[in-house]
């Protein structure tokens, strides 16, 4: 099973930028998922083996999913802190934005946002 190296991150001011990537071998399709502290892991956006792209709510409009697995963060909030996880591997019989979909997981990579 091959695991996801994950890049990126770091702490920006709110409206800033910030692009996350994920580096793996034979898999075209990703997600990408956050959590908290205290929170449950949530779906954040996916792009699927046939492009098909799918974000949450949340981030619609601010964060873009890219064909080399990247996550361009735009506009960022102080309510998307959280440690990001890219995931691949998905049982396509299931949602693209549920945890449990995937396979195999990055290391995570913190995203700090601050007002």
């Amino acid at each position: 099973q091959v695991q996801p190296v994950q890049s990126g991150g770091g702490s920006v001011q709110a409206g800033g930028s910030l692009t996350l990537s994920c580096e793996v071998s034979g898999y075209t399709a990703v997600g990408w998922f956050r959590q908290a502290p205290g929170e449950e892991r949530e779906g954040v956006a996916s792009r699927g083996v046939r492009d098909e792209l799918t974000y949450a709510d949340s981030v619609k409009g601010r964060f873009t999913i890219s064909r080399d697995k990247s996550l361009q963060m735009n506009s960022l909030k102080p309510e998307d802190t959280a440690m990001y996880y890219c995931a691949v591997g998905r049982d396509t019989n299931l949602p693209p934005l549920i945890p449990g979909a995937y396979q195999s997981w990055g290391q995570g990579t913190q995203v700090t946002v601050s007002s």
